[in-house]
């Protein structure tokens, strides 16, 4: 099956999981399996030698001989803690296997589960984080923020947790409970904090206007519907005769990558670099250049606003409008989510997520690793939140209205 025709994924927690080409997230396909790792084809730095492999098979023995409680384990256990093992030697939170009972409820989220906390998650430097609540979900309603740590699930520690296995502990059915212990950025103590399951509802995009002649799109996530509401909105700006535009990609945690490279397009000529897949060692970069809508042709002023919540898609826009001159960053650093997975079956009931790729901005930039520095970097204080003041669009709308 040509890359293309592969099917991409991405997961959020109790969210629906969307299947569509090129999403951004995770990267679903079916691929020959790999040469054996001694078989033909392999690179002298593939080959594993028997005498390198020969402390593994000495530990198996010692254990099945002398642990006291071997009987415990089944073989199956020890293989799928091996390759656990061996995956996590990757350092990439995201490169997982799943053994049968994670496989399959992967399987299940795929095929879209409605029901959860309503809560985007991701690893930061090594510690399970919120990359972003979803509007009105239980996590909101609860006062969960971006950039929030995940410390435990139910009493169980998320020291060296996975997002998957975090996920699997948190989701559940409508009604449930579950008690997630969080340490909020600048905080001096943790916070437990009781979230009772429910349907999330994802939001998807909202206009407004700011004084000024000044319009609003507000995009919350990329999904399949995103460019068409999106254009519907494009179209009641130019209506409104403005030509000062604030897109609001704030605790957008991402989507369809078809989406991005689409609302892209109506703002860059064609050819235009949007974002490049990059492989690495594994065959040339896939680059994604602007379909050449381009309906404002420069006579446009605009702002996006981002902060440590927008990520994946979000930052690939935001990144492509940046870096081309077309618009100006306002908020705070973005969470920097930026690789795709493939998931590749291994047996008829275990599959291997492996991180294939990493998504690069116009520039080069690599988002997985640095996430996107606002060219404003305003930041939003308890007390702005307290007050329900917003510093942020505060700054945009000034930028917009100020005299040059």
């Amino acid at each position: 099956m040509d890359r293309e025709d592969k099917k991409l994924v991405y997961i959020l927690i109790g969210l629906p999981a969307l299947i569509i080409t090129l999403f951004v997230g995770v990267y679903i396909g079916e691929r020959h399996a790999a040469n054996s790792i001694l078989g033909s084809g392999a690179t002298d730095t593939d080959v594993v030698t028997a005498a390198q492999f020969a402390p593994f098979w000495k530990v198996w023995s010692i254990l099945d001989q002398k642990y006291v409680a071997a009987a415990s384990t089944t073989v199956d256990d020890k293989i799928y803690g091996a390759i656990q093992g061996l995956t996590d030697s990757y350092g990439d939170p995201y490169t997982v296997f799943f053994p049968p009972t994670e496989s399959k409820m992967f399987e299940e989220d795929i095929s879209g589960d409605f029901e959860g906390v309503g809560m985007e998650i991701g690893i930061k430097d090594k510690q399970l984080q919120v990359v972003t609540p979803i509007k009105g979900s239980p996590a909101d309603r609860a006062g969960v923020r971006a950039g929030d740590y995940i410390l435990a699930i139910d009493g169980t520690s998320t020291a060296s947790m996975s997002s998957d296995e975090a996920v699997k502990l948190i989701r559940g059915p409508k009604g449930t409970n579950v008690k997630i212990t969080f340490l909020i950025q600048g905080a001096g103590k943790p916070v437990n904090k009781v979230l009772t399951r429910d349907v999330i509802n994802i939001p998807t995009l909202e206009t407004s206007t700011e004084p000024g002649g000044i319009f609003v799109i507000k995009l919350y996530s990329f999904t399949s519907q995103s460019p068409d509401l999106f254009r519907s909105a494009l179209r009641d700006f130019v209506v409104s005769g403005d030509h000062k535009l604030i897109l609001d990609l704030r605790g957008n945690p991402g989507g369809y990558l078809d989406a991005a490279w689409d609302m892209a397009s109506w703002f860059l000529p064609a050819g235009k670099v949007v974002v490049t897949e990059d492989f690495g060692k594994n065959g040339p970069p896939n680059v994604y250049r602007s379909k050449g809508y381009d309906i404002f042709n420069s006579s446009l002023d605009m702002i996006i606003l981002v902060d440590n919540g927008s990520a994946s898609a979000a930052e690939i826009l935001a990144g492509a409008l940046k870096e081309q001159g077309v618009a100006t960053l306002v908020g705070t650093k973005t969470f920097g989510k930026g690789s795709v997975q493939e998931l590749v079956p291994i047996t008829s009931d275990t599959s291997l997520k492996v991180t294939v790729a990493r998504w690069l901005t116009p520039n080069g930039h690599n988002l997985s690793h640095d996430g996107l520095d606002p060219d404003y970097v305003v930041p939003v204080s308890d007390a702005d939140i307290a007050a329900h003041r917003d510093p942020q669009m505060d700054k945009a709308v000034g930028l917009l209205t100020s005299e040059p």
